[in-house]
C-alpha cells in the first residue's frame, strides 16, 4: 500500500501539470480532491512505515544509522510533506505559489525514493539520497530565474527550509531528547 500511495501521487503531480498545461484547469481542481486523499493516506502509511522499521531489530533497511536515530529523517520528511501539501492547497487560488508547493511536497518524498537506488544505496551516506532529490529544487531556481529573473519567494524559502533540515535533523538525531522521544513513540507503535 505504501508504494501504491507514493506512486500514485507522483502519477498525479505529472498528470496534474499535464491538465493544467491544456487548458482544463476545471478538471485540475476536481482531481485535486483525491490529491488530498492520496495526501492523507501517504501520511498514515508513511508513518507507520517508520514506526514499523524503527522497531525492527535490522531498523531501516540498509541504513547503517540505529533506527531510533534514523527515524529523525522520515519524520521530518512527513512533517514537511504534510506542511507543503497543506500550503499548496492553502495557495491554490495563487497558480506560482501552489504548484511550487506541489513539487517541494514531492521533494521532500525523493531522498527516500533515491535511496533505494541500488547504486545510491551503496554509497550509504544520507547526503547523497537528499542531494539527488535537491537537484530538483535546483531545477525549480533555473525555471525561476529564466521565467521571473528572481527566485520566487516558495522556492526560496521552502527550498532553504528543506535543504538547511538535513543537518540539522542528523544533528538532533543523536540527542537524548530525540531519542527519549524515539523511544516513547516507537512504545507507543508495538
Amino acid at each position: 500500500m505504501h508504494g501504491v500511495f507514493f506512486s500514485a501521487w507522483c502519477v498525479l503531480l505529472v498528470m496534474q501539470a499535464m491538465l493544467v498545461g491544456v487548458g482544463r484547469t476545471d478538471v485540475h481542481r476536481k482531481v485535486g480532491v483525491l490529491g488530498v486523499v492520496i495526501a492523507l493516506g501517504m501520511v498514515i502509511l508513511g508513518v507507520a512505515g517508520a514506526l514499523i522499521a524503527a522497531n525492527r531489530p535490522t531498523g531501516f533497511n540498509g541504513v547503517p544509522i540505529p533506527p531510533l536515530q534514523f527515524l529523525v529523517v522520515p519524520l521530518f520528511d512527513i512533517a514537511f510533506f504534510i506542511a507543503f501539501v497543506a500550503l499548496g492547497v492553502a495557495n491554490r487560488t495563487n497558480p506560482q505559489s501552489h504548484k511550487r508547493w506541489m513539487v517541494l511536497a514531492t521533494v521532500t518524498l525523493l531522498g527516500a525514493a533515491f535511496a533505494r537506488w541500488p547504486y545510491v544505496w551503496k554509497v550509504g551516506n544520507p547526503f547523497a539520497y537528499f542531494g539527488l532529490a535537491y537537484l530538483f529544487i535546483v531545477a525549480l531556481a533555473i525555471w525561476d530565474f529564466r521565467t521571473r529573473g528572481k527566485l520566487h519567494p516558495v522556492t526560496r524559502w521552502g527550498g532553504l527550509a528543506l535543504i538547511v533540515s538535513q543537518p540539522a535533523r542528523l544533528a538532533l538525531a543523536g540527542t537524548a531528547a530525540w531519542l527519549a522521544f524515539a523511544t516513547w513513540l516507537t512504545g507507543l507503535a508495538r
